[in-house]
């Protein structure tokens, strides 16, 4: 065998080792389209620190509110920690939501904020499956994002960790952290719902 093909192979091989390794599996294109509830997880490269100050947090606010009015979703709670992101999104419309393109969308705009700090290649999903999409298992999915800051003793409660919050537009009073914010905020989102449904139709 020649050794210069063997070696050839040998890089091919490693290469593609790579490759598998960098690409986190997906779901099938339409579990992230319509009405789809998902958790996702923004890592950032090597881990890195030192990008999260209240200015990044204020972009990042901005940019989540024109991902959800662009793209018909609400994020009814983030959290942004020192080496990576939570954020908790729900689609509103049937045929118009696709989520992997609003992430898309969200890490662009955010990149020039981040520097020099950089996104990891992709970002880690949980598509909540029909028994996780009822109100209880949403909220505890909602709240264990949460909860981040306080088992990582960045904050003694929720209360007061200042990197957090939620993203459903045209209701800018919505606090997470306030008791009444879950019978609040499923009242809004089936009226949102409801104004898709109507839209369409």
């Amino acid at each position: 065998m020649d050794s210069s093909s063997a070696s050839s192979r040998e890089r091919s091989s490693h290469e593609r080792e790579r490759v598998v390794k960098h690409h986190l599996p997906r779901l099938a294109a339409e579990f992230y389209c319509g009405q789809s509830f998902i958790h996702w997880t923004l890592t950032i490269n090597n881990r890195a620190t030192g990008w999260l100050t209240p200015e990044f947090h204020q972009a990042s606010q901005l940019i989540l509110l024109h991902t959800c009015s662009r793209y018909a979703l609400v994020c009814p709670v983030y959290v942004l920690m020192p080496d990576h992101v939570h954020l908790l999104s729900l689609g509103l419309d049937q045929n118009g939501t696709d989520q992997r393109v609003a992430l898309e969308f969200l890490r662009k705009h955010l990149r020039s904020a981040l520097s020099p700090a950089s996104w990891q290649h992709q970002a880690h999903d949980h598509v909540l499956r029909e028994d996780e999409r009822k109100h209880g298992a949403v909220q505890t999915v909602a709240h264990y994002i949460l909860e981040n800051p306080v088992q990582a003793k960045l904050a003694a409660s929720v209360g007061n960790y200042p990197f957090l919050g939620c993203c459903v537009p045209g209701y800018p009073g919505l606090q997470v952290a306030l008791p009444d914010y879950w019978e609040k905020f499923w009242r809004i989102y089936q009226r949102l719902i409801g104004e898709s449904t109507r839209s369409r139709s």
